[in-house]
């Protein structure tokens, strides 16, 4: 979907590292080690993105670090889009269809940090999980999404991760 919108490739991972989670950050050769692609496309994509005023520059230890611009007033737009574009929403929206009662959801792993590796990791906090549900439903989710996604669930979850939903 939103890969035929926006044609870079390049552009388009930066965009997941910055919006899934905002305080994600990253450097010119590390990003480029990171995605592996060349300095030089990242570059341009940077420039871009910057003067569009997406994602800021700040000069740390002779490095210009770059992150989210959370004061931008399509920030949150174009969070909803990358969580949309990788299935987030999709993935939420199935699993409290019939899991019981969960408390928390968060993304853990490459997408958690910004990294598009087609891999998704998810753990779903609460009492009483489906667990033959969540097992049915993985298939499903992989054929709408196009992504592989593991599922992992606890009583209580210690870790890092992204908070995606939250039971209130």
């Amino acid at each position: 979907m939103l890969d035929s919108i926006i044609t870079s490739k390049t552009r388009l991972r930066l965009l997941v590292k910055f919006f899934i989670n905002a305080a994600n950050t990253g450097y010119l050769r590390g990003l480029a080690q990171e995605m592996n692609e060349n300095t030089n496309a990242i570059r341009k994509e940077l420039n871009n993105l910057s003067e569009a005023g997406y994602i800021l520059r700040k000069e740390t230890d002779n490095k210009v670090m770059y992150y989210a611009n959370t004061a931008h007033p399509l920030f949150a737009t174009l969070q909803q889009l990358i969580q949309k574009y990788i299935g987030i929403d999709y993935i939420i929206t199935q699993i409290l269809e019939r899991m019981g009662e969960i408390s928390r959801i968060f993304l853990v792993g490459d997408y958690a940090k910004g990294i598009d590796s087609g891999i998704i990791e998810v753990v779903i906090e609460g009492e009483m999980i489906n667990e033959e549900y969540i097992a049915q439903l993985l298939p499903k989710i992989k054929k709408e999404i196009k992504k592989e996604v593991f599922v992992k669930s606890t009583t209580e979850f210690i870790g890092e991760g992204l908070l995606i939903f939250e039971n209130k």
